[in-house]
């Protein structure tokens, strides 16, 4: 798998390359903005892309902001054209569906993609929630699909009631297993209350059960990662999945098992990856057991 940072802190960048683990970047112009505001003017917003750029051996994705097809063709191919030639490692990140309401084309994204691919510009299609979103974007020539794992577990714990808004931290992790562990006891409460003659797959109100707690068939984040990559293999499609809208060490690893190419990862939890207790108590016993005599022959 390889390892994008989500982030333009330039010290975070340079920071994750001396790793040895990165492989790219994805930023967009809040994270941009963000950085070149902590940074108190050290470089203007062009000089801060162009040090990215310049940093990370591997792609860096940029953001458009308009909404229509021809908007964001233009703005791609400007931002394209004046920062490629900086590393030769520019990728457009355009939304997969621009629409805010339902009066809107559902298809201005996937048409830029399409124009942007076959004018040889790589593609991030990013604001990816569900499967079929990603069978669009890489039928459109997407290089790479971004399926958002936090925010459809945030969707999805909303939708069930057991959270509100933004009262959880980020950080809280949602496996799919806990949809299934919250369904099967309402189910059992339910068949304890009527009986279980009563239960009935016709019966609305057990539908509306079997449905709860899913986005369309999707159960969390990872299953949403999970899906998008049965089907980009089931037809050999090139186009690569970062994992992104991480919040855990434990989707990360997930992601990774079910054969995710990429995951974009915020800075703290790249080094939750690399923090263990046992690791951490095995190294002090490692230490205390370093003998003078062995040590003089390493110098």
């Amino acid at each position: 798998m390889d390892i994008f940072v989500d982030t333009a802190d330039l010290d975070e960048i340079k920071e994750a390359e001396s790793w040895g683990i990165l492989n790219g970047v994805t930023t967009n112009p809040s994270l941009i903005k963000k950085a070149v505001d902590n940074a108190e003017g050290e470089l203007s917003l062009e000089d801060h892309i162009i040090e990215i750029l310049r940093t990370v051996d591997g792609p860096v994705s940029l953001e458009v902001t308009e909404i229509e097809h021809e908007n964001m063709v233009n703005e791609a191919e400007t931002l394209y054209d004046r920062f490629d030639d900086i590393n030769g490692n520019v990728v457009i990140k355009i939304p997969v569906n621009t629409a805010m309401g339902k009066d809107e084309d559902n298809f201005e994204g996937v048409k830029a993609i399409k124009t942007l691919s076959e004018s040889g510009i790589p593609v991030n299609c990013t604001l990816v929630m569900k499967p079929n979103q990603a069978l669009m974007a890489a039928k459109a020539g997407a290089e790479y699909v971004s399926p958002f794992l936090g925010r459809i577990d945030d969707y999805i714990r909303d939708q069930m009631g057991l959270t509100r808004g933004d009262d959880y931290p980020k950080g809280t992790y949602y496996p799919s297993e806990l949809t299934e562990m919250i369904r099967n006891f309402h189910m059992r409460r339910r068949i304890s209350e009527q009986g279980p003659e009563q239960v009935v797959y016709k019966d609305k109100e057990t539908m509306d059960l079997f449905a709860w707690g899913n986005d369309d068939g999707i159960v969390s984040g990872v299953d949403l990662v999970w899906s998008i990559k049965n089907i980009l293999d089931n037809y050999s499609y090139k186009t690569e999945i970062i994992a992104a809208s991480i919040r855990t060490a434990r989707q990360v690893r997930q992601c990774a098992e079910i054969g995710a190419e990429i995951a974009t990862i915020p800075f703290d939890v790249i080094e939750e990856m690399m923090v263990h207790y046992k690791t951490s108590e095995g190294m002090k016993a490692f230490d205390e057991d370093v003998i003078p005599e062995y040590k003089s022959l390493l110098k």
